[in-house]
């Protein structure tokens, strides 16, 4: 196999700090999943510790996943062997060039928010090459301990996000300001005024301050009441109250 494509990353996990958007996997890309016996699925860039694709595996474990995991450091995979569980879970030195896999799902979190912005793109038509005809790429970044989340979903072939996902422990959550700090790579530095996602996460911010009555309820009311006016206000969602009580939104990728 050739070099594979990418850099070595500061490897950063922890347990359970991919959690929601694993949920999500499971529930936005059920189809998908289901639709051969054993999908293919690939954690990129899981990091100093296998921890993240072993809870991909246990996450998806309905769908009888064969789940691999891919790092660029071979000191990294090799440390992961313990953890493997074939043909279940196993682990792989590899890059942006899936290793020359065909999954169906690829999950690459918090590897790109360590690149420059120009290096995107490229990152994102090279993995969307590789998947499988229907397949999927979810890109995205968290903070250290899971509580804030946003990721892209990119279909095989594409060269643009279709929908951008935001995500929080709603207990914790202060404002969906905070959402600007964890933004995916392509999205962080263009959250300025007259931007697409400033607008966005501005409006967001309104109509949760608007909601500060319904906390008296607790935060996920004020969550569902915030996103109740963010649509009502003519912003496109693409998702509902089911998956906006768990802290969630879902809206079509801001360009």
């Amino acid at each position: 196999m050739r070099r594979p494509l990418g850099e070595i990353t500061r490897g950063t996990t922890n347990p359970n700090r991919l959690r929601r958007v694993d949920r999500w996997i499971a529930w936005r890309l059920a189809a998908t999943l289901a639709s051969v016996d054993s999908p293919l699925v690939v954690d990129l860039g899981y990091g100093a510790t296998p921890i993240t694709a072993v809870e991909l595996a246990d996450r998806l474990a309905s769908f009888r996943p064969h789940v691999v995991g891919l790092e660029i450091d071979p000191v990294r995979v090799a440390a992961a062997q313990p953890a493997a569980d074939p043909p279940r879970l196993e682990f792989r030195r590899g890059g942006f060039e899936l290793a020359g896999l065909r999954p169906q799902v690829v999950r690459a979190f918090n590897v790109l928010r360590q690149y420059d912005e120009s290096a995107v793109r490229l990152a994102w038509e090279t993995m969307c090459e590789r998947l499988a005809p229907d397949g999927w790429l979810v890109e995205g970044t968290c903070d250290e301990l899971g509580r804030i989340a946003t990721w892209a979903l990119l279909a095989a072939g594409s060269t643009a996000p279709e929908s951008l996902t935001l995500a929080a422990k709603l207990s914790t959550l202060e404002s969906p300001a905070v959402f600007a700090e964890r933004l995916p790579k392509a999205l962080i530095h263009h959250n300025v005024p007259g931007a697409p996602i400033h607008s966005v996460l501005e409006a967001l911010t309104v109509s949760w301050e608007r909601a500060a009555p319904m906390g008296v309820f607790g935060p996920r009311q004020r969550w569902l009441a915030t996103v109740r006016a963010y649509a009502d206000g003519g912003h496109p969602v693409l998702d509902g109250p089911r998956r906006w009580r768990l802290g969630e939104l879902t809206i079509p990728w801001p360009s």
